[in-house]
């Protein structure tokens, strides 16, 4: 079930790494590179909005499945055009706001059936969602991974329409196993699917009901903070110089060994969660990176400590997100008619501090209030973050004790009105 995630990874690993050398092989230069980059990751953030489409009418396998190959498509066309850049930009944003459809159906439906998974496996879910959580990261990270290993390999040996045609369907392939994940028992995709008539009216009216829901505007205030982002990991790759690591050496550790390293200590979080629940454990995440950022000031400006540096930062922030998944599955309930509407809108709330704070991290680095450099980027990402997790774990402390609930579990776990 997570691994079928592994459409969104393709889509955003190919963003990440094969991308730029294309447009590298193409004159342009590194200004444009990241300002295609950035355009092409945008969807990342405003696909929120069709986010209510995906409880419209038909189920959300059915919207999963559209998507993986929506994607696939667009994918394959930008690789076979690459030598006209519109096209190119278009093209790629296409496929990757269909990925993260792709992926916001798919946790709408997954997160539908949590609780009947949770029962035959005789589990909390609580429980299932972490695991649920890791893998869909883990799908995710091996993909980027192999987007990265197989475009090269695939435009070196084949023409470019052919290369084109099989990345367009290794994007698609992870959809090949919707058929074996079990639909929630209490019909198509656990509530009546309603018609295209029927549809606007009541789907407002939901989503008044679902934005009245506390749990809902806290888990967002917890994301939009910088409790857990890590942008700095987004910002290390352009200060490499100053840690005297060449480019090839960066590319390097940026590559399939960083991709399959996350996806390796995301299966760490279910053995983490047996002890603390998803919600104080996202906040020890952030606590516990926020920390080691502060600690980077002492390690010496080397191609080691970038190693380091980058390594351990990426790691972090793959466990930090896994965290969030667990935490927006574990919200959703079963017969939540708005399922894949508000996995949308709480895993883009996410994209936001990664935006933000990397453009308060460059600032840092140009020099702020008399610090300036890696020193500066390594002060103001750190404190910020890990004030951001003393005040939330705070006012959700007090929030909690205010609503009568009895633990974090029941927080997390409230269940889902049908609207």
């Amino acid at each position: 079930m997570g691994l079928s995630n592994a459409t969104f990874g393709l889509v955003g690993g190919f963003i990440v790494l094969p991308l730029p050398q294309m447009l590298a092989s193409e004159g342009l230069g590194a200004a444009k590179i990241a300002a295609v980059s950035a355009a092409c990751l945008s969807p990342g953030f405003w696909v929120f909005l069709f986010g209510p489409l995906l409880d419209l009418r038909f189920s959300r396998r059915f919207y999963a499945t559209l998507f993986a190959m929506l994607s696939g498509l667009g994918l394959a066309l930008a690789v076979a055009l690459k030598a006209n850049l519109l096209v190119l930009e278009v093209s790629v944003m296409i496929s990757y706001a269909a990925a993260v459809l792709n992926s916001n159906a798919l946790g709408g439906w997954l997160g539908a059936i949590l609780p009947q998974v949770a029962e035959e496996d005789r589990d909390r879910p609580n429980h299932e969602a972490v695991r649920l959580g890791a893998w869909t990261q883990v799908g995710s990270f091996i993909g980027g991974g192999t987007i990265a290993l197989l475009t090269g390999e695939f435009l070196r040996v084949f023409p470019l329409r052919m290369a084109a045609v099989l990345i367009g369907l290794l994007v698609m392939l992870p959809a090949a196993v919707f058929p074996w994940i079990p639909l929630p028992v209490e019909g198509i995709d656990g509530a009546r699917r309603r018609t295209a008539v029927e549809s606007f009216g009541e789907l407002f009216q939901d989503l008044r009901q679902l934005l009245k829901r506390g749990e809902v505007w806290w888990v967002m205030a917890l994301f939009i903070a910088p409790t857990g982002s890590f942008a700095l990991t987004n910002q290390l790759g352009g200060v490499a110089r100053d840690f005297h690591a060449s480019d090839a050496f960066v590319s390097r550790m940026g590559g399939v060994v960083l991709s399959f390293a996350g996806a390796t200590v995301c299966l760490l979080l279910p053995v983490f969660a047996r002890w603390i629940k998803p919600l104080p454990l996202y906040l020890a995440i952030g606590t516990t990176g926020s920390l080691f950022t502060l600690a980077l000031l002492l390690l010496p400006r080397t191609p080691a400590a970038f190693a380091v540096a980058f390594m351990a930062e990426n790691v972090v922030q793959a466990l930090s997100f896994t965290a969030a998944v667990a935490i927006c599955l574990s919200t959703i309930g079963s017969g939540n008619p708005l399922a894949a509407t508000q996995f949308t809108l709480l895993t883009s709330a996410t994209v936001l501090p990664i935006l933000y704070m990397g453009v308060l991290d460059g600032r840092a680095y140009t020099g702020l209030r008399g610090v300036s450099g890696l020193s500066g980027m390594y002060l103001w990402d750190g404190c910020l973050s890990l004030a951001s997790c003393v005040v939330m774990g705070y006012a959700m402390w007090r929030w909690r004790g205010r609503a009568g609930l009895e633990s974090n579990a029941q927080f997390l776990r409230a269940p889902a009105k049908v609207l």
